[in-house]
């Protein structure tokens, strides 16, 4: 049977994500997986160098496939500008290929060099983005720059070599931690046991709450916090008009998806009201016109990832749905006050 990459994709998922581990016969290879990762972590753990002179943030997770961290990446910066820090986005850049490196990034530049998800976070949130495989010098670019204060990296988390003073992993709530195995017999990019050393775990998907849950999907953390994703408007790629989102209600949607995790993003649109033909792509695909093609009054619906790659051949009926995280005061409290600490313990 042949499968297209994201058909062998979601199969994988299902193998992933399912009941039992259909795959343990890969076992050897997950020992091998696990063997390397722990052998570069210590590699680059033992190379870092000296921690840098401003707060760093990272953000990312230990399972494989799409969670949230860019829409977490964006609220977290929006919550440090209020509260009177110049945050940096520092990015991997994946989908994109510079000539030089680092890059810094805003809402015009190109997604085939800088990637998608560094172009859709200027965007959206105005801050500097500075792109490199190499998240440390990337770092030791914005600080030269004086681009801002304290340092979030988008997606870092075994990223080894970028000093870091403050952790955040994320999971989508559906997904868990899948069947709890190691690459390829399972999701999980690190042992579960990785989490006892991050700061905060946050659930993509679970409902914003007054207090941490304690536990989620068989593990216990004294602060996992609630994360959801509400949609907020409509955007269309060639006009920029605006819509609410209530319009999506009862009408047909051609949805495009070229993200980690699709079939979240066909839901939202359900649950808008909207009549779903899904249409996956890879994740970070490059997206040509004849990708986004509908019959009739159709709409095409993407997300704003996908979108800052398809605005210079988007016909006039594809738009964008814009999703805004909505997190508890008691996490933005505990967050902001973990910085301020780092911060005095830097200073000091």
């Amino acid at each position: 049977m042949n499968f297209t990459p994201v058909a062998a994709s979601s199969l994988v998922e299902r193998l992933w994500y399912g009941e039992g581990r259909p795959l343990r016969f890969l076992a050897p290879l997950a020992w091998l997986y696990r063997t390397i990762a722990e052998h570069r972590r210590r590699a680059a753990w033992q190379a870092r160098e000296a921690s840098l002179p401003v707060p760093v943030v990272v953000v990312g997770n230990i399972t494989a496939g799409g969670t949230g961290k860019s829409p977490l990446t964006a609220w977290l910066v929006s919550e440090l500008a209020s509260a009177g820090w110049q945050p940096v986005i520092l990015s991997r850049g994946y989908g994109g290929k510079a000539g030089q490196y680092p890059l810094e990034v805003d809402g015009t530049s190109a997604p085939s060099e800088a990637g998608d998800e560094p172009v859709m976070l200027a965007a959206s949130t105005g801050c500097p983005v500075v792109v490199d495989p190499d998240r440390r010098r990337a770092a030791d670019h914005a600080l030269a720059r004086k681009l801002g204060n304290v340092l979030v990296c988008d997606d870092g988390l075994q990223h080894y070599r970028l000093p870091r003073d403050l952790e955040i992993a994320v999971f989508d709530q559906r997904r868990g931690v899948g069947n709890g195995a190691l690459i390829p017999v399972g999701p999980l990019r690190e042992p579960v046991t990785r989490l006892d050393s991050v700061d905060f775990v946050i659930v993509n998907g679970a409902q914003p709450l007054a207090r941490p849950m304690g536990e989620f999907a068989g593990f216990e953390h004294e602060a996992i916090h609630g994360m959801a994703l509400a949609p907020t408007a409509l955007v269309n790629l060639r006009s920029n008009e605006s819509r609410p989102v209530e319009d999506l209600r009862g009408r047909t949607v051609r949805a495009v998806a070229g993200i980690g995790n699709p079939e979240r993003f066909f839901e939202t649109l359900r649950g808008l009201g909207a009549e779903v033909l899904e249409s996956a792509f890879p994740d970070h695909h490059h997206f040509r016109e004849a990708d986004l093609v509908a019959e009739g009054a159709e709409l095409i619906v993407m997300t704003a990832k996908d979108a800052v790659k398809c605005r210079a051949f988007a016909p006039e009926n594809a738009w964008s749905l814009l999703v805004e995280a909505r997190l508890s005061g008691e996490f933005r409290e505990a967050f902001l006050d973990r910085v301020r600490h780092c911060s005095e313990q830097i200073i000091s």
